[in-house]
């Protein structure tokens, strides 16, 4: 259940909804805000249901609701058999009714979409048997279902078109191409049949051919077979290094989990590194610092001749041998035999190079390490973007589509220029049988003429001769030319092999000393391998045992952290529950008033009486109105009656007066007539 309401709130809050709900507000939701939250999402599947639930009756609201699921095909859960308490639920709101209609319409919203989208077309009304018998309704319910039918076949075709990607102007290039090609075939067949008719057993030869054919595409389709399974085995070996290195860093993280080993780790890091600091990197840092010193030494000193060099050899192993007797004088005469101190410095002088040697064979580990890890990284990252693992968005995505754009106009321009490169192809082809046709009629008619002649053979003898002749001269020249080039190349592999024979010589003599050391380092390794092997082996058993164990222990402990987390959060529910119970009660029981008016049940049931005078009030309002509505509107009858009598009585007054006005100016007009 709480993975269903996860579900339902993460929906929610994504588009087109935007709700910013959480588990604790959506669980407070009452029984109206989760009906129109319902309404709202069945109205972005059919946009008739947007409509606010608080305008229409809730008999209304259900029976709208019940149609649609209905139309989804949305089965309530086995919990609720009875279909009337499913209808109940949904009237006033249940949660146990309204969270998994939720779920199921939020896990298909698209699908459901559409299905609501084909209602509206597809939805047959009924129609009473009884108009059915009137020809009239029987045709117009005979084209409706054809019109049905005729839309659902529209719709596959439409959903086919949407999946197959084509445009009708590709589809028309296309076969025109298709039927270019198709003549230029047709005409070619047709040549080639005439061009075979003349040969002998040109049947068995057709024959023949077409089976070579047969037999090529089925080695061409074995060959793609091949190449398809070596891919697949290609990948199946990346997939496999992949989950072995995943498998492989597991292991290594799961190896050192216990505090203890992580510690002793730490501290053989430590030891390491103070070793490199204080120890290792100071000598090298100062025999480096030696070592340039002489060079720059040698560097400054004039240059020296081969015998120069040879003195001081002989120098330097006087020094040597001097140096050797005064050591031996030196612990021959400040150590006894019987001194056990010099066994002691052996043993340091061997242990510390044993040290320097481990600690270089540790520092040449980790390089290796690090750039294996690194090449790692690199064949990561190019597995991805073979693959395409990364989800283009926003702006990338706008490029891709842009470029992939591009790519399709460059591809049909090439496309166009294939054709007409073909078709050009097919009209030289033609000029260039034309051609052949042409040479061979003047060269029969050649022959003719040689044969009328007497001198049969001319033209081609000719030919030959001259052919033969540009070929022996090619064939000196290229013999003159290789001849150079092999004795020049004889010439430098002998040089090349004394140079070689004299820069080898002294690297062979040391190469044998080297292969008797590495047979008796070899033998050494061999021994210690064998060591290291019986105790890996024991240590490999123990650690698979605790790694078992480990693994048991560690999903014993998230299954009880999860319970007591779940515990928890009940236990926590419960209390803020019981919280306000008691703080109701006590509210309810006190013999305050001011403390009983802070009752939620004091409240609601204030607000009811509220509601009930208001309702009171406009009842008899309305009833006012009812009683008072016929003589006003009689009233509103005679008071128009009145105006519009008054308007006449206006509108004739109005042209009384303009008529005296008019005999005042005739009656003035006269007199002064009678006067003049």
């Amino acid at each position: 259940m709480s993975d269903q309401i996860q579900f339902i709130v993460e929906k929610l809050n994504q588009e087109p909804f935007r709700k910013n709900y959480n588990l604790i507000t959506f669980d407070s939701l009452e029984s109206m805000q989760l009906l129109q939250l319902l309404n709202d999402v069945l109205g972005e599947i059919d946009p008739k249901h947007a409509v606010d639930i608080r305008e229409e009756l809730p008999e209304q609201t259900a029976k709208r609701m019940l149609t649609l699921l209905g139309i989804l095909k949305y089965k309530p859960p086995g919990s609720i058999s009875d279909l009337s308490a499913f209808r109940q639920g949904l009237v006033t709101g249940s949660k146990p009714v309204i969270h998994p209609v939720l779920h199921w319409l939020l896990q298909k919203t698209n699908e459901l979409k559409k299905r609501a989208y084909l209602a509206r077309f597809l939805v047959k009304l009924e129609v009473p048997a009884e108009f059915l018998q009137d020809d009239t309704v029987a045709d117009i319910n005979k084209q409706y279902e054809e019109l049905m039918e005729a839309f659902k076949n529209l719709h596959k075709e439409c959903e086919q078109l949407k999946t197959s990607g084509l445009s009708t102007a590709e589809i028309r290039r296309d076969i025109s191409a298709m039927e270019e090609e198709k003549d230029q075939l047709i005409k070619r067949v047709e040549r080639l049949k005439k061009r075979v008719e003349t040969v002998q057993n040109h049947q068995r030869m057709l024959e023949i051919a077409r089976q070579l054919r047969l037999e090529k595409e089925r080695e061409e389709s074995l060959a793609q077979q091949k190449q398809e399974q070596k891919n697949q085995f290609f990948h199946a070996e990346q997939r496999l290094q992949r989950v072995q290195l995943q498998l492989k860093e597991m292991h290594d993280a799961v190896v050192d989990s216990k505090p203890e080993s992580l510690m002793k780790k730490l501290e053989e890091e430590i030891n390491f590194n103070s070793y490199l600091v204080t120890e290792k990197n100071p000598r090298e840092l100062q025999s480096k610092k030696n070592s340039t010193y002489f060079l720059q030494k040698v560097v400054a000193e004039p240059a020296m001749s081969q015998s120069d060099l040879n003195v001081l050899e002989t120098k330097i192993n006087e020094v040597n041998a001097q140096l050797n007797q005064l050591i031996e004088k030196r612990m021959m005469k400040y150590e006894p035999v019987d001194s056990k101190f010099s066994m002691y410095r052996q043993q340091a002088s061997i242990i510390s190079r044993k040290k320097e040697a481990k600690a270089e064979e540790l520092k040449a580990a980790k390089e290796e390490m690090s750039s294996a890890e690194r090449q790692m990284l690199q064949k990561t990252n190019q597995a991805h973007e073979l693959e395409g693992s990364e989800v283009l968005k926003g702006d990338e995505l706008k490029h891709y589509v842009n470029k992939l754009r591009s790519k399709n106009t460059v591809y049909k321009k090439k496309r166009l220029e294939i054709a007409e490169i073909t078709a050009e192809y097919g009209i030289l082809q033609r000029t260039e049988e034309l051609l052949k046709q042409r040479h061979e009629a003047i060269q029969q008619q050649l022959q003719a003429i040689e044969d009328k002649k007497g001198i049969s053979g001319y033209s081609y003898t000719q030919e030959e001769l001259e052919r033969v002749s540009a070929v022996k001269s090619e064939m000196d020249e290229m013999k003159g030319r290789t001849l150079d080039n092999m004795s020049d190349m004889v010439k430098k592999l002998n040089s090349l092999v004394a140079e070689k024979k004299a820069s080898l010589a002294p690297v062979i003599k040391e190469l044998r000393q080297l292969r008797q050391k590495c047979q008796e380092l070899t033998q050494e390794c061999d021994e210690k391998k064998i060591q290291y092997d019986s105790c890996a082996a024991g240590l490999e058993s123990n650690r698979s045992a605790l790694e078992q164990e480990v693994k048991g222990l560690l999903e014993e402990c998230a299954q009880e952290e999860s319970n007591y987390h779940y515990i928890n959060c009940m236990k926590r529910n419960v209390e803020i529950q019981l919280q306000r119970a008691k703080e109701e009660m006590k509210a309810y029981v006190s013999p305050d008033p001011q403390e009983r008016r802070k009752a939620i049940r004091e409240q609601y049931t204030r607000m009811i009486l509220e509601q009930e005078n208001l309702g009171k009030k406009l009842r008899e309002k309305q009833k006012v109105v009812r009683e008072s509505h016929g003589p006003n509107m009689k009233q509103m009858k005679m008071w128009q009656d009145f105006e519009q009598l008054m308007e006449c009585k206006r509108e004739c007054f109005l042209k009384q007066q303009n008529q005296t006005a008019i005999g005042q100016v005739i009656q003035e007009g006269g007199k002064d007539r009678l006067v003049l």
